[in-house]
């Protein structure tokens, strides 16, 4: 049968690869592999590609391709070492991530001390920051809910913050 495979037979080369599709995909499955389908094709298509230029009886052909699957084995080892696995990204578990200056902000100064700030500002400026940062708008946004332009809703957030920078700087808190 392996002459008959070596000279093209078509039907010798099934016969073979019947007799070793399964002990090679054992072999590469108690090894640890996880595609062991299409590894098993590409050993067969090695084998397949080679026998033509295979010298040896049946016992050096079955170990002939079992070396041909170990290579495959040690090759995909290789692969996986040079690039890294992919795993699934969970927000949850990344312990990268910062908290937010605005969380930041509320944990020093805590919901009371921020309410007493805002206080401190006029009513425009309170209502333009409140606006701004928790309302999350924009200067065109808060215009519009408002009545007042671009411009003045700008330079009221710039005194509000202002106003706020003077009042922490002297307590000891620095932005």
């Amino acid at each position: 049968m392996l002459a008959r495979a070596r000279e093209g037979s078509g039907e010798a080369f099934t016969a073979l690869y019947r007799e070793l599709a399964g002990p090679v995909a054992a072999y590469l499955r108690a090894k640890g592999m996880v595609d062991v389908e299409d590894l098993t094709s590409e050993v067969f298509i090695a084998v397949f590609t080679g026998i033509a230029g295979f010298e040896g009886d049946e016992r050096a052909f079955r170990s002939w391709v079992f070396t041909i699957a170990h290579r495959r084995v040690v090759d995909t080892w290789r692969r996986a070492g040079r690039r890294p696995t992919a795993e699934p990204y969970e927000p949850v578990d990344d312990t990268r991530s910062a908290p937010s200056a605005e969380a930041e902000a509320l944990a020093l100064v805590g919901n009371e001390r921020a309410m007493a700030l805002l206080d401190l500002l006029t009513d425009t400026q309170r209502e333009v920051l409140v606006l701004r940062i928790v309302a999350d708008l924009s200067i065109e946004e808060v215009a519009a809910v408002t009545g007042r332009p671009p411009g003045a809703v700008k330079a009221l957030q710039h005194r509000a913050l202002a106003t706020l920078r003077r009042i922490l700087a002297k307590e000891g808190v620095s932005l």
